[in-house]
């Protein structure tokens, strides 16, 4: 099993900076992908960004390239999500995922809680 958590959520204003940390523990494994999804009320769970701990590959949502930045640190296990010129339309609540390479929920086998962030006008 993966354990994954994360943190970093909050309250900004549009145009503001968010970064969000999602770190693993238990059966952690470096060739697993790590992924940002993020959820809005009454909206489908989407694809935000991920990398691969193996290769360093990175992809993200149209919506988000050129804003937000995923990155990775292997030796803390940890994923971060560094999200800048937040717009209002990117609040949700985000979850870290872990699993099989792809932008599809289906890809990966492992979520965290989920984090809110809210970006206010």
């Amino acid at each position: 099993q993966v354990q994954l958590v994360e943190s970093g959520g909050g309250l900004v204003q549009a145009g503001g900076s968010l970064r969000l940390s999602c770190a693993a523990s238990g059966r952690t494994f470096s060739g697993y992908t790590r992924g940002w999804f993020r959820q809005a009320p009454g909206k489908e769970r989407e694809f935000v960004a991920a990398v691969s701990s193996r290769s360093g590959r990175t992809d993200y949502a149209d919506s988000v390239k050129g804003r937000f930045t995923i990155s990775r640190d292997n030796a803390k296990n940890t994923v971060y999500l560094q999200m800048n010129s937040l717009k209002t339309e990117d609040t949700a609540v985000y979850y870290c995922a872990s699993g099989n390479y792809g932008s599809t929920p289906e890809a990966y086998a492992y979520w965290g809680q989920g984090t809110q962030v809210t970006v206010s006008s």
